[in-house]
């Protein structure tokens, strides 16, 4: 018990020093004394399963790594992870899917914590067409697609830009979640090269840098929003994000919309409407 209890005791204490605060400052916030504290990380006392809660919500760790804790406390694990199938899940696959399907004909997916997709709207699959194969294999790494040689790096014209914008978002994502998978993938995208010709250029609209991609001789300009669900009890809903794109000018967007009318005339068998 003594060794469980230093362990997660240092899990604490890495958790706080990753948020940059004192122990004073984590005291005052979840309204305990800074001796306790002390105590709990050094293995002197062992927290109890309300305390190590209330810890882990004032220091924003993720519920994944919420369950880590109560195992290394010696406590049950909190949350589930159940997939996005499981019926429990009826309703957030729902709103995923009223998402992705209402933003059509603007592109839209979901991915997980590590940038694989879970699922995308009709739109997305047209702006893939180039990729080499072997990149669309599942599970299908959305960063990877973006920044590799064979994916859409050749395509983005405003690569370099656009490279920087993903790799600082990932950063961010190491910096709040301390996740290993992330910081393997971060390390194999700053190893891609960037596609020949690229050259620095400014994207930028006066409001934000848009992803700027090549397509049948067009331009097509995006700029993007991530949603992700409030107040989650599920690992897998917690980890969920959905990143919407829409068009920053007119002509991407009569490109989309005639990209939309071609699908449903396919759909219906060749037949107008």
């Amino acid at each position: 018990m003594a060794e469980t209890q230093g362990d997660v005791g240092a899990r604490l204490r890495e958790w706080r020093l990753r948020r940059r605060m004192s122990q004073l400052d984590l005291a005052c916030e979840a309204d305990i004394s800074t001796r306790h504290l002390s105590f709990v990380e050094t293995g002197r006392a062992q927290p109890s399963r309300d305390m190590l809660m209330l810890l882990a919500e004032h220091l924003s760790i993720p519920l994944r790594e919420r369950n880590v804790l109560m195992v290394a406390a010696g406590y049950a694990p909190v949350f589930a992870e159940r997939p996005l199938d499981h019926p429990d899940m009826a309703g957030a696959r729902a709103a995923v899917e009223q998402v992705l399907a209402g933003h059509d004909p603007w592109p839209a997916l979901a991915i997980d914590r590590h940038w694989n997709l879970v699922t995308a709207n009709a739109a997305v699959a047209p702006l893939l067409a180039s990729v080499a194969p072997a990149l669309l294999e599942p599970p299908v790494n959305v960063m990877r697609l973006s920044l590799h040689p064979d994916g859409l790096a050749s395509r983005t014209l405003n690569f370099h830009e656009w490279r920087e914008h993903l790799l600082a978002r990932l950063r961010q994502q190491i910096d709040v979640t301390a996740d290993a998978g992330l910081i393997a993938l971060l390390d194999e995208l700053k190893g891609y090269p960037a596609p020949p010709g690229a050259t620095r250029r400014s994207a930028a609209t006066g409001i934000v840098a848009p992803l700027q991609l090549a397509m049948d001789g067009a331009v097509l300009s995006f700029i993007s929003t991530t949603t992700v669900f409030g107040t989650p009890l599920d690992i897998t809903l917690s980890e969920l994000a959905l990143e919407t794109f829409f068009p920053v000018d007119e002509a991407t967007a009569n490109v989309l919309q005639a990209l939309s009318a071609a699908r449903r005339k396919d759909a219906a068998g060749g037949r107008p409407g």
